[in-house]
């Protein structure tokens, strides 16, 4: 049995994200999987790569063959090279963490209502002028 690391594809139509998995070659793409070992998400940016590293090394060693896409993906993790023996890549960009929005009342923001609106209905002004306008006598 031929076992491949490969994409296993999840998430809506527009919006994938996809687990790295092991299985065997003859099963189909999002099929029965032997193990998970990591997850790719491409909508992200950066894209987010988490993949457990010890249990790459295991399964390249007793002879699995990454898929071309899982390939590059171990390529710029650096398990790739870990296992050919290659100098590791440049580190991956790490996503900032997101900066928490101060509280409103922390700002001096104030809760309670002005009451009401300040500019006036346009429909109302036009419905008064025309109701002036009639009640007006002509002079003939």
């Amino acid at each position: 049995m031929a076992v491949k690391i490969k994409l296993k594809r999840l998430g809506k139509i527009r919006a994938p994200h996809y687990r790295i998995v092991i299985a065997d070659s003859r099963t189909r793409r999002d099929g029965r999987a032997i193990e998970e070992i990591g997850k790719y998400q491409p909508t992200y940016h950066p894209s987010i790569i988490e993949v457990d590293a010890d249990r790459v090394a295991y399964w390249l060693g007793v002879g699995a063959q990454p898929t071309e896409p899982v390939l590059a993906i171990l390529k710029k993790t650096g398990d790739w090279q870990k296992f050919k023996g290659e100098p590791a890549p440049a580190p991956l960009l790490v996503a900032e963490p997101k900066k928490a929005r101060p509280l409103f009342e922390a700002l001096g923001g104030d809760d309670s209502g002005k009451g009401e609106a300040i500019t006036q209905k346009k429909k109302a002004e036009k419905k008064d002028e025309a109701a002036a306008e009639s009640s007006e006598p002509t002079e003939a």
